[in-house]
């Protein structure tokens, strides 16, 4: 079956969310597609539990809260969601719409598209040690699901960047012990989460270990110890419960990559008024959108969709003014929002 719509949103994290509100305040429907099970995207999927401070109003939230609050606000609105399920093909017709066919064999014929995808699909990059897949989510794991699991057991961190240091300064203090493991004493951490560490490890919270994980010791189905071997060729055999990897995320724009979009790095190139594409009617928001001078913040997002949005509006109404109204005085507006 075919279905018409105004827009479709390619992506349900934070940005893609807040492009439904911002179209809904402009009396625009909207269907979104995204790859994972449930709305939140990457940021929901793999960060859910980690704090974030920069969204103006709320001192802080972690990730899984925004994605909350976000389809709370975006009830008004009916979007209608697709998930699991993949935009594999996306053609323009010559009465200036797109079909935007699916993996689950849905279509859709919409005037305007919107990318909100992040930098496409990510996947964890894998800890490279012959045997370590047997274990992946039992004593191996490259997400954090529920933080209460690790506590009060021998942990081994593996990573230097933001989320192996954010996790070892959170789980330190609960487990029974926590060994760091990078392949060097240099860090890509924030310096305040870098030095929070270096005080766990003064008073005996954390051992700091450089060197690179090389092979591991079994028997049945449990794994006993991770081998750690050092820039001296030393060789550290560290008795674990659990092993957290967090060697960073490998993007991976998928069938994007072949719409015809200009490209900069696995980004989609857009412009900054309208956050259009070099392909009229198909918008980026979010990370996967770069131009002079990107943050890849979620506040950059939001403001992102709101330009886009008034743009689709010029689109689909080509013979009519746009006019900004406010949320706080506007009649049509309470409409929207049934308030």
């Amino acid at each position: 079956m075919t279905v018409k719509t105004d827009v479709v949103i390619v992506g349900a994290g934070p940005c893609g969310l807040f492009q439904v509100f911002e179209l809904g305040l402009l009396g625009i429907k909207a269907h979104v597609v995204d790859a994972l099970p449930a709305p939140g995207g990457q940021c929901a999927e793999l960060y859910p539990d980690k704090p974030i401070y920069d969204i103006p109003g709320i001192v802080v939230c972690d990730a899984q809260d925004l994605v909350n609050r976000l389809l709370e606000q975006i009830k008004p609105f009916d979007a209608k969601f697709h998930l699991e399920s993949q935009v594999t093909d996306v053609a323009r017709q010559d009465d200036q719409t797109f079909r935007v066919a699916t993996s689950r064999g849905e279509v859709f014929v919409t005037r305007a598209i919107v990318i909100a995808g992040g930098v496409g699909s990510f996947q964890p990059m894998p800890l490279r040690v012959a045997g370590v897949d047997s274990f992946v989510e039992s004593q191996v794991f490259y997400r954090v699901r529920d933080p209460r699991a690790h506590h009060g057991k021998d942990l081994l961190v593996l990573g230097g960047g933001d989320s192996a240091l954010d996790w070892t300064v959170e789980l330190a203090p609960e487990a029974k012990s926590l060994t760091l493991v990078h392949r060097s004493d240099k860090f890509r951490a924030a310096p305040a989460t870098v030095a929070r560490m270096r005080e766990l490890e003064a008073v005996g919270k954390v051992r700091l270990l450089v060197g690179n994980c090389v092979d591991l010791d079994t028997e049945g189905d449990k794994l006993w110890h991770l081998h750690i071997r050092h820039p001296d060729r030393s060789v550290t055999r560290l008795a674990i419960d659990h092993a957290l990897v967090f060697f960073g995320l490998s993007p991976k724009l998928g069938p994007i990559a072949e719409w015809g979009l200009g490209l900069e790095k696995n980004q989609i190139t857009t412009d900054t008024e309208r956050f259009e594409t070099n392909i009229p009617g198909i918008h980026a928001v979010g990370d996967i959108a770069t131009y002079p001078g990107k943050k890849k913040l979620i506040l950059s997002g939001f403001h992102e969709a709101a330009l886009a949005a008034f743009a689709i509006k010029a689109r689909l109404n080509p013979d009519e003014k746009v006019h900004l109204q406010y949320t706080t005085t506007s009649p049509i507006m309470h409409k929207r929002l049934g308030v």
